[in-house]
């Protein structure tokens, strides 16, 4: 199982939020500083997320962003504000990213998506927020009518083979990752899915890990070390 440590960025600060609410943010020091410390501790991929462009602030923490894609040896997704084919192209081909995470387009433009998995393959993954069964879009300040499986079997028809699964209520708090939703999302879709939201200790690694999960993403478990990054990721990879 592929281990995603999280770097949440929000005016150039290491934040974490609480259920994605911008004012219950909390900061954890410098991004750069954050990436480092994850790659020097044996990760092999990281999950970055630019939460200024997520609320529609594009560009705010470009030069640091552009500085993460360079000095750090891992694979590394973005994903905030992924909302047109031009910002997708910004993002890998002159920021030099390795993937891209779609959010908000999944309902508001996919055929803007169709057109980026074409041009682009599996650098393209879907991140698919849920509150209460529905998707949330727009940095999760808009609640949409459609389900996860719905959206899973939309993106699969367009080349998506990866998606990013939030459960929107454990985000943040360190409360167990809903591990059965998320192996039913990728028995039925037949994607790879990787668990986001709620992760808090090892058992919810592992818990993923033997329900055959593809990846997994923590954030807040190591910051307030609930999650020792090493051990993770020798029992996960």
């Amino acid at each position: 199982m592929k281990l995603f440590p999280a770097v949440d960025i929000l005016d150039n600060k290491a934040v974490r939020l609480l259920e994605g609410k911008r004012d219950l943010a909390t900061v954890y020091g410098h991004p750069l500083d954050m990436a480092h410390q994850w790659a020097d501790m044996g990760a092999k991929y990281l999950h970055i997320v630019d939460l200024n462009a997520a609320f529609g602030e594009n560009y705010k923490n470009e030069d640091l962003l552009r500085r993460i894609a360079k000095e750090i040896n891992a694979v590394i997704q973005l994903g905030g504000g992924m909302r047109t084919l031009d910002r997708i192209k910004y993002a890998l081909d002159e920021l030099g990213f390795d993937r891209v995470i779609v959010g908000s387009a999944v309902i508001t433009n996919p055929d803007m998506i169709e057109g980026a998995a074409k041009l682009y393959g599996n650098k393209i993954v879907a991140g698919l927020d849920s509150r209460e069964g529905k998707l949330s879009i727009k940095g999760w300040t808009e609640q949409s009518a459609v389900t996860p499986f719905e959206a899973a079997l939309r993106l699969k028809q367009m080349g998506v083979e990866d998606i990013v699964f939030t459960d929107i209520s454990r985000d943040g708090k360190l409360t167990g990752v809903n591990a059965d939703a998320t192996k039913e999302l990728q028995e039925k879709s037949g994607l790879n899915v990787i668990a986001s939201g709620g992760i808090s200790r090892m058992e919810d690694l592992l818990s993923l890990k033997q329900k055959g999960i593809y990846g997994a993403i923590t954030g807040k478990a190591i910051y307030e070390k609930t999650i020792d990054l090493r051990e993770a990721l020798n029992i996960c990879e």
